[in-house]
């Protein structure tokens, strides 16, 4: 059997030292993540990002750089996830949209807020993202072939 990664993206948005984050519910516990979710076949990267963000925020994202690649390993699992992390700015926001039926909310919060939130992160790759982002970690996206 061959053994494949989980691909995932995410997206981070910022406005007015705000990250726009999801509120959802993992394991039947109340977790915080960033707007993110699993690659479908016959998609880009991109537009997976844009699909994921719209579908749990209700936000349309645009894109405008790759953040980082990153690797995680479920503890105690075989389940690996390769999170291609991309940040942009979210341009109009569809109120009458329902949001995907794992979603509490898409809420604002600030860095400190999520730092004093970080035992309700889904995984140590949303602080990570995130860490990154605020490093001023950032990559063309002409980087990415489709």
């Amino acid at each position: 059997m061959i053994w494949t990664p989980r691909t995932t993206v995410a997206a981070i948005i910022e406005q007015n030292q705000h990250f726009l984050m999801v509120e959802e519910i993992i394991d039947g516990k109340l977790t915080l993540n960033q707007p993110a979710g699993h690659l479908e076949a016959g998609e880009s990267l991109i537009k997976a990002t844009i699909r994921e963000t719209q579908e749990e925020t209700a936000w349309l994202f645009q894109p405008e750089f790759l953040t980082g690649i990153y690797r995680w390993q479920l503890p105690g699992s075989d389940d690996t996830y390769i999170r291609f992390c991309f940040t942009g700015q979210a341009i109009e926001h569809n109120s009458d949209q329902a949001l995907d039926s794992e979603i509490e909310q898409a809420i604002w919060l600030t860095y400190e807020q999520l730092s004093a939130r970080k035992n309700e992160m889904r995984s140590p790759l949303v602080m990570d993202c995130l860490n990154d982002y605020l490093s001023g970690q950032r990559y063309p996206l002409t980087l990415l072939h489709n």
